[in-house]
């Protein structure tokens, strides 16, 4: 394994320089400190331990999530990976990073530069910079819905979206619903783009016909709302299921203000079950996906990996929640659709 020896020949420096440089002394300039911790995951260096009178230290890296909320949905993820965390001995960080920042240093020298051994990182996207580079990152990471194929120090953890959306149409099915559309999330998330494929197999796995005009996909809720929605309910759709509960609850409130009845004209189901999905008019079925149990396997899976057990995937089952907002298709709008307001 590299050295600090061979940090220094590398960059023709002394030892102790190399030293002060990854331990943030006040006499290295950042310039000289930057090329160090470069040059450090170039060759492949790693800290073998924290330095004497200092804990181990892990991440979590959050984008795009609200997790100081405890209402907000990563926070009880948060919580689920400190509770099995820091018993385990670890200091545990939370680092919320922008795309620029990540421009701004690589992914394993963030990682060095700040001795964690280890992250968590959720709401990434595909387009940001982090995530081209855990291709070939050394620092053993794990995701929450986002997947990296080909190296065995990264990890994907989640719920089974397949199981979640046979769940949905399964139920919405047994209501006597067959025309049932789809709103989700743009194309710029791993995440999205599986529960939209899902949602296809579900609906051909229960021989129901999957229309163009039935599904809209946008990184603004206001855009599925107001351009996919009103095409959906024009095409007599009786149930939307949404990739996201805050979706859910977006069709649910614009429904309701164009005049549907929620379940009577239109059943809607959400994903995530976040904190507030129980207390919408009306309560809103779901997806459950266990906050506290994906931070649990978020350090399962970490912890493995730091223990060079590879870890490629690990998901919770699903689980639909039901609530007020499905209910049976009307036998007599089957016969003789009746006209609602778009």
């Amino acid at each position: 394994m590299p050295t600090i020896i061979d940090i220094a020949d590398k960059l023709g420096i002394s030892k102790g320089t190399v030293s002060k440089a990854l331990n943030n002394a006040e006499d290295v300039s950042e310039t000289l400190r930057k090329r160090v911790l470069e040059t450090a995951v170039e060759i492949g260096y790693e800290r073998n331990r924290a330095r004497k009178g200092t804990t181990d230290k892990l991440c979590v890296i959050v984008e795009n999530l609200n997790h100081k909320d405890p209402t907000g949905f990563g926070y009880g993820i948060i919580m689920g990976f400190k509770k099995l965390a820091i018993p385990a001995g670890w200091d545990v960080d939370v680092v919320p990073v922008t795309p620029e920042e990540q421009k701004a240093m690589s992914y394993d020298t963030f990682m060095l530069a700040h001795e964690y051994k280890g992250a968590f990182a959720m709401g990434l996207t595909l387009t940001d910079p982090w995530m081209s580079e855990l291709k070939t990152a050394r620092t053993p990471t794990v995701l929450y819905d986002n997947y990296v194929p080909d190296n065995m120090r990264v990890s994907y953890i989640g719920v089974n979206s397949d199981e979640g959306f046979d769940l949905a149409v399964g139920h919405l099915k047994k209501l006597g619903h067959t025309r049932i559309g789809y709103l989700g999330g743009g194309e710029g998330s791993y995440v999205t783009q599986l529960r939209h494929d899902a949602f296809i197999r579900a609906m051909k796995n229960h021989g129901l016909e999957v229309k163009k005009n039935c599904i809209g996909r946008s990184y603004f809720i206001s855009e599925c709302t107001n351009k996919f929605l009103p095409i959906q309910l024009r095409s007599r759709v009786t149930a939307i299921i949404c990739g996201y509960d805050l979706m859910a609850q977006a069709v649910l409130t614009q429904c309701m203000d164009l005049g549907y009845r929620v379940p009577e004209d239109l059943s809607i189901i959400g994903f995530d079950d976040a904190p507030f999905a129980a207390y919408t008019n009306p309560p809103l079925t779901t997806i459950r996906q266990n906050q506290e149990a994906l931070g649990n396997c978020g350090f399962y899976a970490l912890n493995s990996l730091l223990n060079q057990t590879a870890i490629s995937m690990l998901l919770l089952r699903a689980e639909l929640i039901t609530r007020g907002s499905t209910g049976p298709v009307r036998t007599w709008e089957l016969a003789r659709p009746r006209k609602l307001p778009v």
